[in-house]
C-alpha cells in the first residue's frame, strides 16, 4: 500500500511521503489564494472551494480564513456554511451532509498520533473519518475529534469538545460533549411560532 492508501484506510502512515507532501502543497496553494480574497469575492471563494474539496454540493459558502491539510478528503452536501476561522485536518475523510452550519472557529481533527512515545517519535500517525449527518448546527469554537460520527438534526453547543458519537435528534454540549436533551415537537412548535411573528 502507498502511504496515501494507508492514511485513508486508518493505518499508520508517514506524512513525509512525497505524494502526500505534494498534495498538501497543492491544497496550501489554493488556500493562499482563498484566504487572500476580498470579502466581497464570494464567487471566487466558491470556485476555489470546488477546486479544493473532494465534493461540493449546491449553495455552499465557506468564509475566510479557512484551513485544511488536503482538501480532497472533505465532502460537503448542499447548503453548507462555515463561518470564520474554520480548520479541518483532513488526514481521514470528513463527510458532511446537507444543511450543515458551522459557527466561527469550528475545528475538525481526523489525525491521531500513537500514545506510545517510541512509535510516535518515528513520525508515524493515523487518521479516522469524521461524519456529520444532515440538518446540523455546530456552535462556535467546537472541536470534533477523530473518528466521531454526529447524527442528523443535531445542535452542538458552543465550546464543546466532541470525543464520542452523538446520536440524531438531540442538543449536545460540554467538554466532553454529551447529550443535553432530545429535540422535540415542542421545539418545532415554538420555532414555527417565532417564524410566524417574523
Amino acid at each position: 500500500m502507498t502511504e496515501k492508501e494507508k492514511m485513508l484506510s486508518g493505518k499508520l502512515y508517514l506524512a513525509s511521503d512525497e505524494e502526500l507532501i505534494q498534495m498538501r502543497q497543492n491544497a496550501r496553494s489554493i488556500l493562499d489564494v482563498f484566504n487572500s480574497t476580498m470579502f466581497n469575492e464570494t464567487k471566487k471563494r466558491r470556485d476555489l472551494t470546488y477546486q479544493l474539496f473532494g465534493r461540493v454540493g449546491e449553495n455552499v459558502k465557506v468564509n475566510k480564513p479557512f484551513y485544511c491539510d488536503y482538501g480532497v478528503n472533505i465532502f460537503v452536501g448542499d447548503n453548507f456554511y462555515a463561518n470564520y476561522d474554520c480548520m479541518i485536518i483532513d488526514v481521514g475523510e470528513v463527510r458532511i451532509g446537507d444543511n450543515v452550519f458551522f459557527g466561527p472557529r469550528v475545528n475538525i481533527y481526523t489525525a491521531g498520533h500513537p500514545i506510545d512515545k517510541d512509535v510516535r517519535n518515528t513520525q508515524l500517525e493515523y487518521g479516522k473519518t469524521v461524519t456529520i449527518g444532515n440538518d446540523v448546527w455546530i456552535g462556535g469554537n467546537v472541536v470534533i475529534n477523530p473518528g466521531v460520527t454526529i447524527g442528523s438534526n443535531v445542535v452542538i453547543g458552543s465550546g464543546s469538545v466532541v470525543v464520542k458519537d452523538i446520536e440524531s435528534n438531540v442538543v449536545a454540549a460540554g467538554n466532553p460533549c454529551k447529550t443535553v436533551r432530545k429535540i422535540t415537537q415542542e421545539d418545532k412548535k415554538y420555532w414555527e411560532q417565532r417564524q410566524k411573528e417574523h
